[in-house]
């Protein structure tokens, strides 16, 4: 395993923004900055060895800080929505930055792919790891506990980039992190995503309201756009005259995912027919937002001068379901205080053969 860092950059704080790559023996390359523990690069070969880089984002720290997409980003204390930007925890109602509309988005208008962070490196025969850790102080973004957190990105030989979640905090609080890159496995300035190929193991998605806020609902997938159980194009659906796509202007949604919770299990496939490159996802996390970049417009010039445009990059974002803070019948994000949250989701890369 290959290490090496480099200065990526100074804040308009003055806080000077290290990069750190880590590159395996079969040259697979992913590049992750101090700065929202984003990750700038990851650099797999296709089916010719060709190398590219796969995910949306900066080629300097001052797109990571405007980064209104969220590329890359580390996303925290809790990662999709809140409704009505508020939760209750023992008979006390904290209220939350209204970043989205009426509700909470991301943790708020700063959220944790904004932060500076603590960096270590590990190095193993076939393994390197960065670890980024910092203390959420109490109250930050609205939520109650001092919260000690880390992620660490770990890449292997086996073409893997495990990230590992840890948090504990002092009080009872709210805690769902997650990861917000945008793949797309044609390369990051290739243009659009919809000839990606896409399995899901999930029989449900939360069902919304017309605000994304789910409404405790689940919704079968069988005979819906919503059905990648078996796998298919992204854009073979995507125009469908169902309203939850309507809703959404593509994919944005939570799927219930099909596993027990008790391990990482593989939980979905991405692949790209003209490259060969293959992406599987696992997790243990009950939940993952598919989301197709609806909402990107070329507003924002990413990596080579590259803008950015509608569903050019798409997101597998694992998760505790959005809003499972005030519905009951989710799974909790409520973390007691003492208790370890910890969580893992890793992407594997590799080629399918023409």
């Amino acid at each position: 395993m290959k290490f090496s860092s480099s200065v990526f950059g100074q804040t308009k704080e003055g806080q000077t923004i290290t990069k750190y790559c880590m590159e395996n023996k079969h040259g697979m390359r992913v590049e992750v900055i101090d700065y929202g523990a984003c990750i700038v690069s990851i650099f797999v070969p296709d089916r010719e060895g060709k190398l590219e880089d796969v995910v949306l984002g900066f080629d300097d720290i001052a797109g990571y800080e405007v980064n209104g997409a969220n590329h890359g980003g580390f996303i925290g204390r809790h990662g999709n929505r809140i409704g009505n930007a508020k939760f209750t925890i023992n008979g006390i109602t904290y209220e939350l930055e209204k970043n989205d509309g009426n509700h909470n988005l991301h943790g708020g208008f700063k959220g944790y792919h904004k932060m500076k962070y603590d960096a270590e490196v590990k190095e193993d025969l076939d393994a390197g790891s960065v670890e980024f850790s910092r203390i959420s102080p109490d109250m930050e973004q609205g939520f109650p506990g001092n919260l000690e957190l880390s992620v660490t990105y770990t890449l292997t030989d086996e073409n893997e980039l495990v990230i590992e979640y840890f948090a504990v905090s002092d009080k009872d609080t709210v805690v769902n992190l997650t990861n917000h890159s945008y793949f797309n496995l044609a390369g990051q300035a290739s243009g659009s995503i919809l000839d990606h190929n896409v399995w899901i193991k999930a029989n449900a998605f939360t069902a919304t309201d017309d605000d994304l806020i789910p409404t405790g609902e689940l919704t079968d997938v069988t005979n819906t756009p919503m059905d990648f159980r078996v796998k298919k194009k992204v854009g073979q659906d995507i125009h469908a005259n169902y309203r939850p796509l309507e809703i959404a202007g593509g994919y944005d949604h939570n799927y219930v995912l099909d596993i027990t919770g008790d391990t990482v299990e593989k939980v979905a496939e991405l692949t790209e027919d003209r490259t060969g490159r293959k992406m599987e996802v696992f997790t243990n996390m009950p939940g993952m937002q598919f989301y197709t970049g609806n909402f990107l417009d070329g507003s924002e010039i990413g990596k080579g001068g590259k803008a950015y445009n509608k569903r050019e990059g798409l997101c597998f974002e694992t998760q505790y379901f959005p809003n499972a803070c005030n519905i009951k019948s989710f799974p909790s994000s409520i973390l007691k205080a003492g208790v370890e949250y910890e969580h893992v989701t890793t992407y594997k890369f590799s080629v399918e053969e023409a």
